[in-house]
């Protein structure tokens, strides 16, 4: 049975409850219709606690991508997928998106060791920092109170400091879009009249550098590339 199988997919995030939500009459009709197996039923009410809440859980996003891959709308459900792996890095999620793009075509979904321990990185990423500053602070606090350490222990202090920031720096989330339209155009510039590059496909994963006007600039095949603002949906 299909869901029996999304199922085992979703116990490797482990049976943890949903805290990210407020507890709201939605969202508890949403788990109760979820868990009875009126799954298209549920999707509303889901809709409406991440449309008017703005709050979801890992565990919400991926019973709503779930639904969307039943009906045939892997789109939507590479979206949801996306936004849960953006709050809960896991590399069964990445496994599945990754899944889903190889059986659609899609670009933008790396299944390779590198994308692997990019994404275990990742979901210490944010203690990592708070660790790493903590020892900054400690260090520096130290190293001030007792002024009259040997230059050598400031300029090792100096040298963890960049050599944590690069670090850092390297390990930070990448921002991505998924692209919303189809034939949706790559242009080497911002502009209507730059060079024509490529069209990418609806789900094709592109990753966010920056923005410019009514334009984001992506990453496309290891150069910047320019797509129109209404063709990507960004994953926030």
């Amino acid at each position: 049975m299909k869901k029996a199988l999304f199922f085992s997919f979703l116990a490797l995030l482990g049976s943890q409850p949903i805290l990210a939500q407020k507890d709201t009459e939605a969202l508890q009709k949403a788990d109760s219709l979820f868990a009875a197996d009126s799954i298209e039923a549920a999707y509303p009410f889901y809709q409406q606690v991440l449309r008017q809440q703005k709050v979801y859980s890992p565990r919400m996003l991926l019973r709503m991508a779930y639904v969307q891959e039943g009906l045939g709308h892997y789109p939507a459900a590479l979206y949801y997928l996306s936004l849960a792996q953006a709050r809960q890095p896991r590399r069964s999620t990445w496994a599945k998106m990754a899944s889903l793009a190889q059986r659609h075509r899609l670009t933008g979904y790396p299944d390779s060791w590198r994308q692997q321990l990019r994404i275990v990185f990742r979901r210490y990423y944010y203690r990592l920092l708070q660790a790493a500053l903590l020892v900054a602070v400690v260090g520096g606090t130290v190293l001030w109170l007792r002024r009259r350490e040997r230059r050598g222990w400031w300029v090792a202090y100096a040298a963890y400091v960049l050599a944590t920031a690069a670090f850092l720096n390297l390990l930070r989330p990448e921002r991505s879009g998924l692209v919303a339209r189809s034939r949706a155009a790559l242009m080497a510039g911002p502009s209507p009249g730059a060079t024509w590059l490529t069209t990418a496909a609806v789900g094709d994963r592109l990753v966010v550098l920056g923005k410019q006007d009514v334009w984001y600039r992506v990453r496309w095949q290891g150069k910047d590339a320019y797509i129109r603002q209404h063709d990507l949906l960004e994953v926030q």
